[in-house]
């Protein structure tokens, strides 16, 4: 595939997944064999769309509402890189908790490498500390802001 049509490929996966919710855009741009990285808190790798969509739907579930912009995309062989913003409210409990009706926004940037029309590896960089400190799941020790 041409550059274009992999970055054409990627803005569609974001379209289509994160903002429309379409979990078969998962099984039909993720190669069986996809690997993600950067998904999970604890950075342990997604494998292919049996694992992606349960993390689509557990983010999806949290953040109903989800709107990702891609702010920039560009690639070059084989990779596409996207740098991107997400604005959300925190409506599901999906988490882990409750949910806190709080609006979120955050940043990342992605880098995949396409292979036949599908992702073959992504590896995301994404605010998820920001995302948790927004819906209240943690905040500064109090100690820090005793001495402040």
């Amino acid at each position: 595939m041409a550059v274009e049509e992999n970055v054409e490929l990627m803005r569609r996966w974001f379209k289509e997944v994160w903002n429309e919710g379409r979990t078969q855009t998962i099984h039909d741009l993720l190669a069986p064999d996809g690997v993600g990285i950067g998904e999970h808190e604890d950075g342990r790798p997604l494998r292919g769309p049996s694992e992606f969509v349960p993390f689509v739907e557990r983010i999806r579930g949290a953040f109903p509402d989800i709107n990702v912009v891609v702010e920039d995309a560009f690639g070059a062989e084989d990779k596409v890189v996207l740098r991107w913003s997400a604005t959300m409210t925190h409506r599901g409990d999906h988490l882990g908790m409750p949910a806190s009706g709080k609006r979120v926004q955050i940043t990342g940037i992605t880098i995949a490498r396409i292979r036949d029309k599908q992702i073959i590896e992504g590896w995301d960089n994404w605010d998820q500390s920001g995302m948790l400190k927004q819906i209240g799941a943690y905040g500064p020790p109090t100690s820090l802001l005793k001495s402040a």
